[in-house]
């Protein structure tokens, strides 16, 4: 016997398809209510009606598509209109549970704050080469970061070089030239705070959805091989190896063409673990930070023990360990 069902009807059928007992949905005939019940077969959940049924016949199989199949199973009396209306209401219920989704709104945070950043790094680069073609005498290097919010909140570029504690300038913009300029570096402050927003917001989930990467690789870069392996799941379930390379798109496109395999992706090398560790050991320490990594993302998906600030201290004695093992590059053959 197989129980064959859909979203208004219950039925058990024998080998020769005789009906041998049926249970007819009652409940309220509402675009919500049907919406509800479609969704629980999209889920593959058990309708309470084929829940009885599979009680009641504790042999019967459930068949999810027995009802497709059945050339006798009735046909729908209820109007399109209802059905256009669950239709919308399920794709609703589709919309708002994808807020819940961490992987997507960590990898929304990761894309925003990539574009915000590249956008901003130009413009504050322009922003301080614009400043230092009339203070001349300011130090672009280190009075970098104060140079834009300093020309943002000027009246005027002498009170600016006086802020920066230098002379004022021999030549002056024009006004509308120093207007622009202030203008210019009010965006890149505004970029600035944005950013910070950004990434204030990116630790918060990442510390949350992934606390022992987080822990282990610091929050933004753990929010960053999210959001390239496509989600905690995928990274959960992938090698350690791939997880290395994770970010390393050129170089494997050239690998592919003939060129050594990269010893580590971009999310990696940012880690001050590798590079700022001598060139010979790099691919030693971001393979064993890759295989750590990849406990760790485990370790949170499938809900194990966070790592503490103990975890987190050993990795970085054993990655100590390995540079001390090999203090000098090894010889050329």
């Amino acid at each position: 016997m197989e129980i064959h069902f859909d979203w208004r009807l219950s039925r058990v059928v024998d080998s020769q398809g005789n009906i041998v007992d049926e249970i007819v949905w009652d409940g309220p005939m509402s675009p919500s209510g049907l919406a509800k019940r479609l969704l629980k077969i999209q889920q593959g959940r058990i309708l309470p009606e084929v829940a009885a049924l599979s009680e009641r016949f504790q042999d019967a199989e459930i068949m999810p598509l027995g009802a497709i199949s059945d050339p006798n199973w009735p046909k729908v009396e209820e109007s399109d209109e209802l059905f256009q209306k669950a239709t919308l209401t399920l794709a609703r219920m589709g919309v708002a549970d994808s807020s819940g989704d961490m992987d997507r709104r960590i990898d929304m945070l990761v894309s925003a704050t990539l574009e915000a950043r590249s956008s901003w790094t130009t413009s504050e680069s322009r922003c301080v080469e614009w400043a230092g073609l009339f203070i001349t005498e300011a130090d672009l290097d280190s009075q970098r970061v104060e140079i834009p919010s300093v020309i943002a909140s000027s009246q005027t570029i002498t009170e600016a070089s006086e802020k920066l504690g230098v002379n004022p300038p021999k030549h002056f913009p024009s006004d509308s030239e120093w207007s622009s300029m202030v203008s210019h570096a009010s965006s890149v402050t505004s970029s600035s705070e944005m950013l910070e927003k950004l990434e204030t917001s990116i630790r918060e989930i990442a510390a949350l959805h992934a606390p022992s990467l987080s822990a282990l690789l610091g929050p933004i870069s753990a929010a960053k091989l999210l959001s390239l392996a496509g989600g905690r799941e995928r990274l959960a379930r992938m090698p350690s190896g791939s997880l290395q390379v994770l970010g390393a798109h050129a170089a494997m496109s050239a690998h592919r063409r003939g060129a050594p395999p990269p010893k580590h992706g971009a999310v990696l090398f940012s880690m001050p673990q590798v590079s700022r560790s001598p060139r010979w050991v790099r691919g030693k320490i971001a393979r064993y930070l890759a295989g750590k990594a990849s406990i760790a993302v485990r370790v949170d998906h499938f809900n194990g023990e966070t790592w503490g600030k103990a975890e987190i201290d050993e990795i970085n004695s054993e990655i100590q360990a390995i540079k001390e093992k090999f203090p000098n590059p090894p010889k050329r053959r």
